[in-house]
């Protein structure tokens, strides 16, 4: 083959390109493959237990059996279409005109409607009564308040311990740690103390073992020396606790417009999580701080508004391929009943029964909505603020994930049987950069519980030791023909 360039002629140009690849692949590593948690509930710090998770879940559980006691129940309050299915509902008369195909086509769709509902409640009561927190966070920021001094220090020392219990027992979420206040000249003091009377106790009452997946959060982030501050102090305080170096991490709250743009009009993101040199894991949207420093009022402070779809992709956009989790905020509207019975001699009236229902099903729905838009956006983690938030929680993951499985599968089975060459499937054209995407929407789909390995298995035509292996790249690798 004709060339005009010998082989050594671009030896000197290779070093500098050799380095700014080697850069961006140690920059942009791509996603972990660790389990990420569905949702972060919170609570303040005084009011920690080593149980607070499974009375979470009693009370998730007693919200559900209350207010949808079965699967069609919860499918009208969701708004799912399964609901008419499941209550067996006689259908209308069918058009002579009707064909029989379209017939059929409409009954398929029924059923699997019937099937979504149904799969989706049960593996809601599954979880609600096997692992009904994911991840939880200790407040000492807006779910605290500010206190005096030696009040706070005592609710530190009190959580501290009450997690050591729970990790010895062994009652903790698989995900748990401690949001301090910000890194301001106000509340920064406070914020270290806080953090160290917290991990002293911990360290101390635990034998010097941390619980599993433990993080540190750091709200209302504006400038990267903030973080840059807080790892150099978990610097100090590793040797001092006899804890390995890097072992505290922590997650970022982006809930304010500086932490999106700069004062010289740039994004300082990615900035803000480098400064905390390999420390930072997450970044967490605040959805309330940011709109209001926006200037949007009140009522319209709400998880689907246009300005927080801007700061989330500004986001996806700064920390793609970097594998820090992303989380969404909160929906502030909770499903608390405006009635209760006082006693068992004076119960509610049926009005205030039904009117007690209603209000539940819109802020459930509600709820839901605002999930699967978080996760139709990218956003797979979120924020929960009240125990009977969590039935919903888990029934849009579950549905969002159950409802893409037989499509997702049929791509990536198709995608896999070529080994890694571009295919058409129907009107959705695949190529190689979408193989490893597919995949990690059943690797994603098995972290959260909605299947199986070996469901996932068997949608993708995949062996479970490829599934496990979570690369897309060596399965197409070993399946390509040689």
């Amino acid at each position: 083959m004709k060339t005009t360039l010998p082989p050594d002629a671009t030896a000197q140009l290779v070093p500098p390109l050799e380095r700014a690849n080697l850069a961006f692949a140690a920059r942009y590593p791509g996603e972990s493959g660790r389990r990420q948690p569905v949702h972060t509930v919170y609570g303040g710090g005084h009011l920690f237990r080593y149980d607070s998770a499974a009375k979470l879940g009693a009370r998730a559980l007693g919200a559900l059996e209350q207010y949808a006691p079965d699967a069609a129940a919860f499918a009208r309050a969701l708004g799912l279409p399964g609901a008419q299915r499941l209550t067996e509902v006689p259908a209308e008369p069918a058009p002579q005109h009707t064909r029989p195909e379209a017939d059929a086509q409409a009954a398929r769709h029924e059923e699997r409607a019937a099937w979504l509902a149904e799969t989706v409640y049960a593996r809601v009561l599954a979880k609600l009564r096997t692992e009904p927190v994911e991840d939880f966070r200790i407040d000492f920021e807006d779910g605290y308040g500010h206190r005096p001094d030696p009040e706070e220090d005592g609710h530190a020392a009190a959580a501290a311990a009450q997690v050591a219990r729970g990790l010895m027992e062994g009652t903790l979420p698989p995900f748990i740690g401690i949001r301090i206040k910000p890194l301001t000249e106000e509340t920064r003091s406070r914020a270290i103390r806080t953090l160290d009377v917290f991990l002293s106790t911990l360290l101390a009452e635990a034998g010097g073992a941390l619980p599993p997946n433990f993080v540190i959060t750091l709200p209302k982030v504006t400038v990267p020396e903030q973080i840059g501050f807080l790892a150099d102090v978990l610097e100090l305080l590793e040797p001092r606790l006899g804890l390995e170096p890097g072992s505290l991490h922590c997650e970022l709250m982006i809930e304010t417009p500086q932490a999106v743009l700069d004062g010289e009009g740039r994004s300082p993101l990615l900035r803000l999580a480098e400064a905390g040199r390999g420390r930072v894991i997450a970044a967490h949207f605040g959805t309330y701080d940011y709109t209001a420093a926006c200037g949007i009022t009140a009522a319209h402070q709400q998880m689907r508004h246009a300005a927080c779809d801007f700061a989330k992709h500004m986001m996806q956009a700064a920390f793609a391929g970097t594998g820090i989790w992303l989380s969404d905020g909160s929906t502030a509207i909770l499903p608390v009943p405006p009635h209760r019975a006082e006693s068992a001699e004076r119960p509610l009236t049926r009005e205030q029964v039904e009117e007690s229902r209603a209000t539940v099903h819109r802020a459930w729905r509600l709820h839901y909505q605002d999930i699967q838009h978080s996760l139709v956006t990218g956003f797979y983690q979120g924020w929960d603020l009240h125990p009977a938030q969590l039935p919903t929680r888990y029934a849009a993951v579950y549905a969002f994930f159950l409802d893409g499985l037989d499509a997702a599968g049929e791509r990536l089975r198709n995608f896999v049987g070529k080994a890694a060459q571009a295919t058409l499937l129907g009107q959705v054209f695949d190529d190689a950069a979408t193989g490893q995407g597919l995949l990690n929407f059943f690797l994603r789909a098995v972290n959260c519980g909605a299947v199986t390995e070996a469901e996932a298995a068997q949608r993708t035509g995949l062996t479970l030791e490829e599934v496990r292996g979570r690369s897309f790249m060596r399965i197409s690798r070993n399946r390509r023909p040689v």
